[in-house]
């Protein structure tokens, strides 16, 4: 009996020490997530955007798979296995990073950021109905406070502005649908691998719609995109999405989509520093609601 408890002192150790880093790792992924849009809008300027989307994800692969195999922590069998759900995240999230790239020749990074929010529409759907998560009252309120902001958000006037409001809308249903997807199935990889492959296989295909488009034949690859190109794939892809996957392990979807709601705070912030540029009043009462909805589920959650 005495043996039983002293072997079950370290997982409950384990799990409490994981539970109180979890608000630090949102913290540390909020401060990053909200750079995306920027980011694209910064690369727009030096690099068509299939162009630039293909050599993102190529730096970022070789960032993730030189290590990894110096470490011998890759294994063709991990990709074999599970060659369909590699090749489908991959492909979802090669196509909602394109719509993004392209979207802000459109839009405002601040407000593609706000409106990107319109994936906890989609998060708390697939968190409710696939895999049964469970909120309260107070917490759904929350949620229709999130959804009220989304659509304060998302009816803006003129032709060119809709038009990028419908692809970053469009491309926050493609990534809703490939975290689903990886909740549902990512379960139990190991995290290199399984980050290496999905990296990768995104890597392929932007690489061959790029080709399919001919942006190679009109890139002039700069310095200065050379350099920005590697600080994006560093910070958006390798740092950004480790902490996006790891919190993806540790919270329901539903809660998850609804937490970083909070991102476009710092894409505002960066696009004003960077292009001088903010969101209108429409897209800061819509942001407001959002994150008073964000703020009510996170408290009753905590």
């Amino acid at each position: 009996m005495e043996a039983n408890a002293a072997a079950a002192t370290p997982a409950v150790t384990g799990t409490a020490i994981t539970t109180a880093r979890t608000p630090l790792l949102v913290l540390a992924l909020l401060a990053v997530d909200g750079l995306h849009f920027v980011f694209a809008r910064l690369l727009h300027d030096h690099l068509p955007p299939l162009a630039a989307v293909s050599l993102v994800m190529l730096v970022a692969t070789l960032e993730i798979g030189i290590p990894a195999l110096a470490t011998k922590r890759l294994h063709l069998d991990a990709f074999v296995t599970r060659a369909p759900f590699f090749l489908a995240i991959g492909f979802l999230v090669g196509l909602s990073t394109s719509i993004n790239y392209i979207a802000v020749g459109f839009i405002d990074p601040g407000a593609a950021s706000l409106l990107s929010q319109s994936s906890i529409v989609f998060g708390l759907t697939f968190g409710l109905a696939w895999f049964h998560d469970r909120l309260t009252r107070t917490q759904l309120a929350g949620a229709v406070l999130c959804l009220i902001g989304v659509a304060v958000i998302t009816f803006q006037p003129g032709d060119y502005f809709r038009l990028g409001s419908l692809m970053v809308v469009g491309g926050s249903l493609v990534y809703a649908l490939h975290a689903a997807l990886v909740k549902r199935y990512g379960g139990g990889l190991d995290f290199v691998e399984f980050f290496f492959w999905r990296v990768a296989m995104t890597a392929c295909f932007v690489l061959l719609a790029a080709a399919a488009q001919g942006e190679f034949s009109r890139t002039a690859l700069t310095v200065e995109a050379v350099l920005l190109v590697l600080l994006v794939g560093t910070v958006d892809v390798i740092i950004s999405r480790a902490l996006y996957y790891l919190a993806l392990r540790r919270l329901p979807i539903s809660i998850h989509t609804l937490v970083f709601t909070l991102s476009p705070i710092v894409a505002s912030i960066w696009a004003l520093a960077l292009f001088g540029t903010l969101p209108s009043a429409q897209q800061v009462l819509g942001g407001v609601i959002v994150l008073v909805g964000v703020l009510i589920v996170s408290m009753r959650r905590a």
